[in-house]
C-alpha cells in the first residue's frame, strides 16, 4: 500500500518525523517495503507564464516563447512542445537548473540534469519548459492530457514562484508491505486507524454528506442481484455532470499514489477506492439498457469487451454486471467499452458494490486482466463499506462542482454483515504476552483500533469494526494488544517445559556435512524439486534405469516442473553452466536435498523419499583427484574411513575412463573382518563430453552424487578419546611394480589386510612410469607406518608383519618388489 505522508494527516494527526513513524509503524506491525522523498530533486524550477509566441525562424517545429518568471524583463524560452499557448503557466528550468529527467529521448542519468542557457538553430533560449517526465515523474502517472508536450498547470499562480513549493510536491511516498489478511489496510482510512493508534492519536473520517440533494435516485435505476457471489450491491445518480480535468490537489493524490489522473469522474471513484479501499465504477446511464442493473453469471463464450479495448472470453462462472439487454462490466475486474464514461456524459450510475473475493480472483486469473479494483476484492473486503464510499464520491463530485448528486440510492443487501462479538481474558492476554497490563490500558488499545471492548473483571468482549475481518478468536485479540503495546517492550523469557529438546541424529550429519564442505570451499545452493522429465535424458541416463521412475505431479505448471526428482545432478549441471555462461572462472558446488522415486512394485504405493548431495566443480585448479580428496576429506569427518574407489565405465553421465563407484566397508557384528561388506555412497567423476555440451559448459567439469541417507546410516560421530602414543613408529618404504590397470585402492586394501593392528598408517607418495618399469607397468611407491600401543617394536616385530605384507602382495595380487 503506497501511503503519501502528506495526504495521510487529512485523517489524523501524525507530528512526528518521517524516520520516526516509520520506525514507530514497523514496531506495531506495519511492515515497512520503501520510503521515498519526492518533489526536493529539483533546482532553480520556477513557475513562468508565457507572454507572446513567435514562429522560429529556420525552424518549423520549434516556436521562441517569451516567459515571465517574475523578473524585471521576461526570458526567451525556444521549444518544440505542441501545447503551448499565449497566458499558461508552465514550469520553467532556469539557467544552471537540476532537474530529476530523463530529457526527451536521452537516458536518465544519475544525479539528475543541469540546465544551461544556449541556442536552439541560431536563436538564443534562457531555460527549458518542462514537461511531467523531466520533471522526474513516471510515465505510468502522467495525466492523460499531459502526455503529450510540456506541464499546463491549470489555475493561476504567481510567476517566478518556486515550482515544487507553489504545487506542494514535496511529499513523502511510504509503500507499507500488507498481509492478506488486512485488507482494511489497503485504504488510506485503514492505515490512518493503524497510525492513530500507534501515536495515540484521533482518526479523522472523510466527510460523507451531500448538501444539495434532489429527487430520488429509485426513480432513475433499479438493481437486481442473482447471484450469491454478490453480497451487496448499491447504485447512487449523479446528473448534470461536467466531465472535465480534476482540480490539481485530487491528481496529486492520485499521482503520489502511482495512478494516473483520467478525468474527475474516474479520479474521484479512484481516489476513493484509495481512501477506503472499496473499488468503485461510474456507468453512463444512458448506455445502460432499460436504466437496470442485473448482478449475474456470463453465458458460457460469451464475447465481451472491457475498457483496455481488448475484447474477452467469458465463462459460465464469471460474475457480470448486466443492463436488460447485455453486459456491461466485468464485476470486481473492469468496466466494459460500451458504457464508459464519455466527455458528453451527463448523468453517472456510481456503483459501489461487494462482490466474493475467491470469485473475482478466478476471473481476473481467467482473463488475463488484474486491476487495482480485482487485487482489493481478491484479498475480501468489507461490505459495510458500500455506504460510506459511494456517499464519499458523490459529496466530491459536488464539492468540486462535477455535477448534481440524486438523493438516496439503491442498496441491495440480502444478508447484512454484522460485528462478531469475541470473548478474551486479561490474565490470558497477560499469560501469553508475559507481561503486566491493567483492563484499562488493554481497553485503551482496542478502543484506539476503534473497537468496542464490554464485560467487567477479567473478561473482555471485543467488538471489532466489520472491515477488520482478520479479528475472529481470543488470539487475534492478543495481538492486537502485543503489537499496540510494542513488540520491541516484550520481554524475552525461555519457554517452560522440556526445554532439553534436541535435533534428530540424521540432522546432525547433514549440519556437519554442510559445515565440512564450506569449509572446502564450496558454496550450498538450493533448486527445485519439481523438474523436468528431459533432464535424465541430457545426463544419458538409460533408459531401463531407476532413475527413471519418476513421480508424476498431477496438474503439473508445465513440462519443465512436471516429475519430482529422481537424481540432483541435472539441476547441479544447471547451476554450474548458468555460472560459466556468466564469466565465472571457477565454480565448487554442493547440495543436500530431497529425491524422489515411484514405487516400482505397487503403482498405488507410496513413492521413496531419499536424502542426496550433489557436488560440482570446474575451474582452473580443478581435476578427478582434487574431487576425490574433498569426497574423502568430507566422509573423514562424518566417521566414514575405510573408504574404495572402484572404476566404473558405463554411467553415461560420466567420462567412461574417469568415473568411479564410491564405496565403504560395513562390519557385520556377527563376523570377523573378513565378513565386512562393501556399501556403495555414491559415484563421482568427470562429466561427460556430451554432457558438458548440454549444459554450456566450455571446460571439464567434475561432479559427485551421494546417497546420503546410506551415508546418514554409516556415519559415527562419536568422538572417541585417543592418548598420544608412547612408543615411537618405525617407517619402512616399498616400492611395486604392477600393471598399469591395477589400482592402488586395490594394492592399499591386501596390504591393509596383511599388515593388522601394527601397520597404522599407509602414505603412498610416488607413481612412476618409463623405461625402466617397462611397458604397460607402472612402479608405485607406499610409505608403511606400524606402531605398538604396549612396547617399542624391534626389527623382528617389524620384519614379520613387512613380510607378510610382501608376501600377500605376491599371493593375492601377484605384484613384486622393483629392482
Amino acid at each position: 500500500m503506497i501511503v503519501s505522508l502528506e495526504w495521510l494527516k487529512d485523517y489524523t494527526d501524525v507530528n512526528v518525523s518521517p524516520q520516526e513513524f516509520c520506525d514507530r509503524m514497523i514496531m506495531s506491525g506495519s511492515n515497512l517495503e520503501t520510503m521515498e522523498h519526492v518533489g526536493c530533486e529539483m533546482e532553480k524550477v520556477v513557475v513562468g507564464r508565457i507572454d507572446k509566441i513567435e514562429k522560429h525562424p529556420d525552424a518549423d517545429k520549434l516556436v521562441v516563447c517569451q516567459v515571465n518568471v517574475g523578473g524585471a524583463k521576461p526570458l526567451q524560452i525556444v521549444t518544440g512542445a505542441p501545447n503551448v499557448f499565449t497566458g499558461a503557466y508552465v514550469p520553467v528550468a532556469l539557467d544552471g537548473a537540476k532537474i530529476p529527467g530523463p530529457l526527451h529521448g536521452q537516458p536518465k542519468q544519475e544525479g539528475g540534469v543541469t540546465i544551461r542557457a544556449g541556442q536552439l538553430r541560431g536563436v538564443e533560449s534562457e531555460g527549458m519548459l518542462c514537461s511531467f517526465g523531466e520533471l522526474g515523474f513516471a510515465d505510468k502517472v502522467v495525466p492523460v492530457n499531459q502526455r503529450d508536450g510540456i506541464w499546463i498547470l491549470s489555475g493561476e499562480y504567481e510567476p517566478g514562484a518556486d515550482f515544487a513549493r507553489a504545487l506542494e510536491l514535496e511529499d513523502y511516498i511510504i509503500d507499507f508491505e500488507i498481509t492478506p489478511n488486512r485488507p482494511d489496510c489497503l485504504s488510506m482510512v485503514g492505515m490512518a486507524r493503524e497510525a492513530a493508534a500507534t501515536f495515540k492519536e484521533k482518526v479523522h473520517h472523510p466527510d460523507t454528506a451531500c448538501r444539495h440533494e434532489v429527487e430520488n435516485a429509485a426513480d432513475y435505476v433499479s438493481v437486481e442481484i442473482r447471484s450469491d457471489l454478490c453480497k451487496r450491491y448499491i447504485a447512487r445518480i449523479v446528473k448534470d455532470v461536467k466531465v472535465a480535468d480534476s482540480p490539481w490537489w485530487l491528481q496529486k493524490r492520485l499521482i503520489h499514489a502511482g495512478m494516473r489522473p483520467i478525468n474527475n469522474i474516474v479520479d474521484i471513484t479512484n481516489f476513493v477506492m484509495l481512501e477506503y479501499g472499496q473499488p468503485l465504477h461510474a456507468f453512463d446511464i444512458n448506455s445502460v439498457a432499460g436504466r437496470r442493473i442485473i448482478v449475474d453469471t456470463a453465458a458460457e463464450g460469451e464475447k465481451f469487451t472491457t475498457l483496455d479495448g481488448t475484447e474477452r472470453t467469458l465463462d459460465e462462472k464469471m460474475l457480470m454486471i448486466h443492463d436488460a439487454e447485455k453486459s456491461i462490466a466485468v464485476a470486481g475486474v473492469m468496466g466494459g467499452l460500451n458504457s464508459e464514461i464519455e466527455n458528453d456524459t451527463k448523468t453517472i450510475i456510481v456503483e459501489s458494490a461487494n462482490f466474493l473475493g475467491n470469485s473475482v480472483r478466478t476471473t481476473a486469473k481467467r482473463l488475463g486482466l488484474g486491476t487495482e479494483a480485482s487485487s482489493r476484492y481478491e484479498k475480501g473486503i468489507d461490505p459495510n463499506l458500500c455506504r460510506d464510499a459511494a456517499d464519499r464520491v458523490c459529496h466530491l463530485i459536488e464539492l468540486i462542482g462535477a455535477g448534481t448528486v440524486v438523493a438516496g440510492s439503491v442498496d441491495v443487501y440480502p444478508h447484512p454483515e454484522e460485528a462478531a462479538r469475541i470473548h478474551a481474558r486479561v490474565s490470558r492476554i497477560n499469560k501469553v504476552l508475559g507481561i503486566e497490563l491493567t483492563r484499562e490500558q488493554m481497553r485503551a488499545y482496542l478502543e484506539s483500533l476503534e473497537m468496542k471492548v464490554e464485560g467487567d473483571g477479567d473478561d473482555l468482549y471485543v467488538i471489532a469494526p466489520t472491515v477488520r475481518q482478520d479479528i475472529e478468536i481470543e488470539e487475534d485479540i492478543i495481538e492486537e494488544v502485543a503489537r499496540l503495546y510494542g513488540y520491541d517492550k516484550l520481554p524475552v523469557t525461555i519457554p517452560k517445559g522440556n526445554n532439553e529438546a534436541s535435533q534428530s541424529y540424521a540432522r546432525d550429519v547433514k549440519d556437519l556435512a554442510r559445515e565440512a564442505m564450506c569449509g572446502l570451499g564450496a558454496d550450498e545452493i538450493q533448486t527445485y524439486s519439481f523438474v523436468s522429465p528431459k533432464g535424465v535424458d541430457n545426463v544419458r541416463i538409460g533408459e531401463d534405469s531407476w532413475e527413471r521412475a519418476f513421480v508424476r505431479i498431477i496438474n503439473p505448471l508445465g513440462e519443465d516442473t512436471s516429475v519430482m526428482r529422481t537424481v540432483l545432478m541435472p539441476e547441479m549441471l544447471e547451476v554450474l553452466g548458468r555460472n560459466y555462461s556468466r564469466n565465472i572462472e571457477a565454480v565448487r558446488a554442493f547440495e543436500l536435498g530431497n529425491t524422489f522415486m515411484a514405487n516400482l512394485l505397487d503403482e498405488k504405493g507410496l513413492p521413496t523419499e531419499s536424502d542426496a548431495m550433489s557436488i560440482g566443480f570446474y575451474g582452473p585448479d580443478e581435476d578427478f583427484f582434487t574431487l576425490k580428496g574433498v569426497i574423502t576429506e568430507l566422509l573423514n569427518k562424518l566417521g566414514i574411513r575405510e573408504l574404495e574407489f572402484i572404476p566404473e565405465k558405463d554411467y553415461g553421465t560420466y567420462h567412461p575412463g574417469r568415473c568411479a563407484r564410491i564405496m565403504a566397508r560395513e562390519k557385520k557384528a556377527d563376523r570377523q573382518a573378513d565378513g565386512e561388506e562393501l556399501v556403495e555412497l555414491g559415484i563421482m567423476g568427470e562429466i561427460h563430453p556430451d554432457v558438458a555440451e548440454k549444459y554450456g559448459l566450455g571446460v571439464r567439469c567434475y561432479a559427485a552424487e551421494l546417497h546420503f541417507g546410506v551415508v546418514t546410516e554409516m556415519a559415527d560421530l562419536t568422538k572417541v578419546f585417543t592418548p598420544l602414543p608412547k612408543y615411537p613408529a618405525t617407517a619402512r618404504d616399498i616400492a611395486l611394480v604392477v600393471d598399469e590397470a591395477m589400482t592402488v585402492g586395490e594394492i592399499e586394501r591386501v596390504i591393509r589386510e596383511a599388515g593388522g593392528r601394527l601397520l597404522r598408517d599407509i602414505r603412498l607418495f610416488d607413481v612412476y612410469r618409463g623405461q625402466q618399469v617397462g611397458e604397460g607397468k607402472k612402479s608405485v611407491a607406499f610409505n608403511l607406518i606400524y606402531r605398538a600401543d604396549e612396547r617399542t617394536l624391534t626389527d623382528d616385530d617389524v620384519n614379520e608383519v613387512h613380510g607378510g605384507i610382501l608376501a600377500a602382495l605376491k599371493d593375492k595380487l601377484d605384484i613384486t618388489l622393483r629392482d
